[in-house]
């Protein structure tokens, strides 16, 4: 956080070197709409920021639930820290071949198609633009932003935005894979990925906030930071998931609780027919019995 503090002085700095003229723009200033197509230069892959937004709310958030535990802003696992949110959550999918937009109600029969729709149509919402939207100085009702305090400014944003940046220590990959891949384990990466899983824990959970963070730290050390390793002894996501009803369970129920009123029917039906039938028997017998004694 301090860093991130120390980058914003920063740009906040060149800013004011920029618009005193102290420092030269080799460009000219954009306006806010030209400063929003610079988004498009900002690389982070949509897809596996996906993954680690579904491996967060299956495999942490359960947890943190229990707890009662806020996660601060701090944290990059935050929902407000993920780039697409806006996006992901206006996103519908309908039926199986049909996605609709909650923001112009457009439809799809892909979900890669309302991805390149929300790429091309709805840029203007992702969450870094919301951030960046208020920095901005106004200047004779336009907003006039150098160029380079734009790119600066996108690129600073950006970085703590990206979900997919974290994928590697919250092991997306078995998430994204259909089938599971046998590959070579890389040492170095293995260690990489364990040391940011580790950052992550202490941002998250700082042992130092109370028993609730403290057992959320070891939690997710277990989860997430032990699978980070070559020796193949440590599986990811050991601590268990979101209990999730099987449809299995659901089509069952529904099933049961509209052959049970048929059954009784049935039961009612049947013991109602078998008494009928018996006073008929006991009826007759009688009636043969009266002939007789004639």
């Amino acid at each position: 956080m301090t860093l991130f503090l120390l980058f914003k002085t920063l740009v906040i700095q060149l800013y004011v070197l920029f618009s005193t003229g102290i420092l030269k723009e080799p460009a000219a200033a954009r306006t806010l709409k030209q400063v929003e197509e610079d988004v498009h230069e900002i690389h982070c892959s949509r897809e596996r920021s996906r993954a680690a937004w579904k491996i967060i709310e299956e495999y942490l958030m359960p947890f943190v639930e229990k707890e009662r535990y806020q996660i601060s802003t701090r944290c990059r696992l935050h929902p407000d820290n993920d780039l697409f949110r806006d996006q992901e959550q206006h996103k519908f999918h309908v039926d199986i071949n049909e996605w609709k937009c909650g923001f112009c109600k457009k439809r799809f029969y892909e979900e890669k198609y309302i991805d390149q729709h929300f790429d091309n149509r709805h840029y203007n919402l992702l969450n870094v633009v919301c951030s960046l939207r208020p920095k901005f100085p106004h200047v004779q009702g336009k907003t006039e932003v150098p160029v380079t305090y734009v790119h600066i400014l996108l690129k600073i944003w950006s970085q703590g935005k990206c979900l997919a940046d974290v994928c590697g220590a919250l092991h997306c990959d078995l998430i994204m894979d259909s089938a599971p891949r046998k590959t070579k384990c890389n040492p170095a990466a293995a260690s990489r990925n364990q040391h940011q899983c580790e950052s992550l824990a202490n941002s998250c959970f700082p042992v130092n906030e109370g028993p609730s963070a403290s057992r959320l730290h070891e939690f997710f050390l277990r989860q997430f930071c032990d699978a980070h390793t070559c020796t193949g002894n440590r599986k990811p996501f050991s601590k268990g998931r979101r209990k999730q009803t099987s449809i299995t369970y659901v089509t069952l129920s529904i099933l049961a609780l509209m052959v049970l009123p048929l059954f009784y029917i049935f039961v009612y039906l049947y013991q109602r027919g078998i008494r009928r039938g018996t006073q008929a028997l006991k009826r007759i017998s009688e009636s043969k019995q009266k002939k007789k004694s004639f």
